[in-house]
């Protein structure tokens, strides 16, 4: 059980969005990560805790994306449907922050930093999609920023269950500490 102080700690989701959670995932299925993060969701607003929900968006030239000169560049299905960069839907509340972010992680370019900072957050609890992509660079950044990291693991997925597997036995481990969603708790 990880014990959080509500006035301190934020929630954050990366990409929970509609082209992202479209994609087959695992081990968790997309669904699942959604419901977890709706329940995560909705026991830090009832506690008092900031919910951020972070995702991807891109100009419709595309010329805004990270450089694509790499031994396996990212690869999107063009045209995206309408809706595609939009966040799930049931996911937001009155009150939720949104960041849009260019890069896998959510500090790189935006003023996610700066609006935990503002907020005197110390801890971030993380899920998203996908574990070893968003998630885990989210993390590092985290991390480096002197934030407390906590990844909820059943809230959070990837495109294959060993990629996912790897990032939470081997690489999470060394800047976070890792949870399943349902042992995320408030203290007092």
């Amino acid at each position: 059980m990880i014990a959080l102080d509500a006035k301190t700690s934020a929630l954050v989701m990366i990409d929970l969005q509609n082209f992202i959670i479209a994609r087959p995932t695992a081990p968790h299925s997309s669904a699942e990560v959604v419901a977890r993060a709706q329940n995560l969701a909705k026991e830090f607003r009832a506690a008092g805790a900031v919910v951020i929900w972070v995702r991807v968006g891109f100009s419709s030239d595309w010329r805004d994306m990270p450089p694509q000169n790499v031994d396996e560049p990212t690869k999107f299905a063009a045209p995206l449907p309408p809706g595609a960069f939009e966040l799930t839907e049931g996911l937001a509340a009155p009150g939720d922050l949104h960041v849009v972010k260019r890069q896998w992680g959510a500090f790189h370019g935006t003023d996610l930093d700066l609006q935990l900072r503002r907020r005197g957050i110390k801890t971030i609890v993380l899920g998203g999609v996908a574990t070893n992509f968003g998630v885990e660079s989210t993390a590092r950044s985290a991390w480096e920023h002197g934030y407390d990291v906590v990844v909820a693991e059943d809230a959070c997925a990837s495109t294959d269950a060993e990629l996912h597997a790897f990032a939470v036995s081997r690489i999470l481990p060394r800047l976070a500490r890792i949870a399943s969603s349902a042992d995320v708790s408030f203290s007092g």
